[in-house]
């Protein structure tokens, strides 16, 4: 395929520079960059309606400035032309390429330099079980008629690490073994649970029986759940993974990321009266390159922080970033690259149906028409921009 241009960046020119057909260079927004590849839109199919609308006159535009790129000599070098696993294997590199680096930063992490953990020695934890409500300047004497909280009743002591638990041995700084205790406690409740912990380098064998606890199931606070309740706070740690940890970490990031992305929709009416009214910003909501800035720049000047776990967060940092454009572009909406590709994947269907019917193949998929639809989706996105500065303004969320 013939590529015009390949630049850094978008908006005005700073530098550019022609190497053989194609112009390589930097605009003066760096945010992204884009490839400009010849043909990326085909011409009208046979027999489309010639019937002015405003709709059909903005496609008809839109396709004849892709098409003013196509010279006599490209032949097949033009996008439409190409097979359809070919233009796949195209619009999947950029998030590929996203994919390969959030890998790459989450391994030199995990493995190379270590990552925040919560492990599973116990930091704290009550001495009775409290009624809801209970302040915590009263529990030095609520206790007093109180039963004991199931920890207590268990012998656990602040310090106690827990190193197995129902049968299965722990690592204690691994990045899943506390929510390992936390699902066997919570899937308990009333059941007697044995756990193993490391009590100044001996090793003792308890049993804890989880008391019934109704809980929230999601964070909108409509529905609820019996989970079993111990009463123990772990602390946090920083430690290094082991190299087969990764995949189960990264599947990990992976399904959060996805859960995240999914709620951007119903978490924006609360963005905007975070951003316009002054209603308390949602810690778990999205937020902006603004707002990772700040969040990152108060991180980093955390004195009780060390060198190489502030570099651990930076390139954390990084790999996140490149997680949420490869998912966010596979997405199968155009103009995002899961929307070529979706296209690309429905032409190839279209022409077996057609095929199997005996019927001639129908030609490239028509991503004109779906032009419409991506300046929506760019406008929706821009909004959402502009929301997500203004909040990180205005309302921030800080580690405060």
């Amino acid at each position: 395929m013939r590529v015009p241009q390949f630049f850094v960046g978008f908006g005005p020119t700073v530098f550019s520079r022609r190497f053989g057909e194609t112009e390589f260079g930097i605009k003066g927004v760096p945010l992204g960059g884009f490839i400009r590849i010849v043909g990326m839109i085909p011409p009208a199919e046979e027999g489309e309606s010639k019937r002015a609308t405003r709709m059909r006159s903005f496609i008809a535009e839109v396709r004849g400035q892709a098409l003013n790129d196509v010279l006599p000599t490209d032949g097949d070098r033009v996008f439409y032309r190409k097979p359809w696993w070919q233009r796949v294997i195209v619009m999947a590199a950029g998030p590929a390429h996203n994919l390969v680096l959030a890998v790459v930063f989450f391994t030199v992490v995990l493995v190379g330099l270590g990552t925040s953990v919560i492990t599973t020695q116990i930091d704290s934890m009550p001495a009775c079980v409290l009624p809801a409500g209970t302040v915590a300047t009263d529990a030095a004497t609520a206790c007093e008629g109180e039963p004991q909280s199931p920890a207590a009743a268990a012998g656990l002591q602040p310090g106690d690490t827990i190193v197995a638990i129902a049968g299965q041995q722990l690592d204690p700084t691994a990045y899943d073994s506390w929510t390992t205790v936390q699902d066997e406690i919570r899937s308990h409740p009333g059941q007697p649970v044995p756990l193993t912990v490391d009590r100044d380098g001996e090793r003792l064998d308890l049993t804890v029986t989880p008391i019934p606890n109704t809980v929230y199931t999601d964070l909108t606070g409509e529905e609820t759940t019996t989970a079993g309740y111990v009463g123990i706070a772990p602390a946090s740690g920083f430690a290094r993974q082991s190299i087969s940890e990764v995949p189960g970490y990264f599947g990990m990031v992976v399904s959060q990321s996805v859960q995240k992305l999914v709620q951007i929709p119903e978490r924006v009416p609360q963005l905007f009266r975070a951003a316009f009214l002054g209603e308390e910003r949602d810690r778990n909501g999205p937020i902006g390159v603004v707002g990772v800035g700040r969040l990152s720049g108060e991180y980093f000047a955390l004195t009780e922080i060390g060198a190489l776990q502030k570099f651990s967060i930076f390139l954390s940092l990084l790999a996140s970033v490149n997680m949420v454009l490869f998912l966010f572009n596979l997405v199968p909406i155009y103009p995002l690259d899961g929307g070529h590709v979706a296209g690309a994947l429905y032409e190839k269907a279209r022409a077996a149906v057609a095929r199997r019917r005996g019927r001639p193949d129908p030609g490239p998929f028509d991503i004109a028409r779906l032009m419409p639809v991506a300046y929506v989706v760019a406008g929706l996105f821009v909004l959402l921009s502009g929301l997500l500065l203004i909040a990180d303004i205005v309302n921030p969320i800080t580690l405060g």
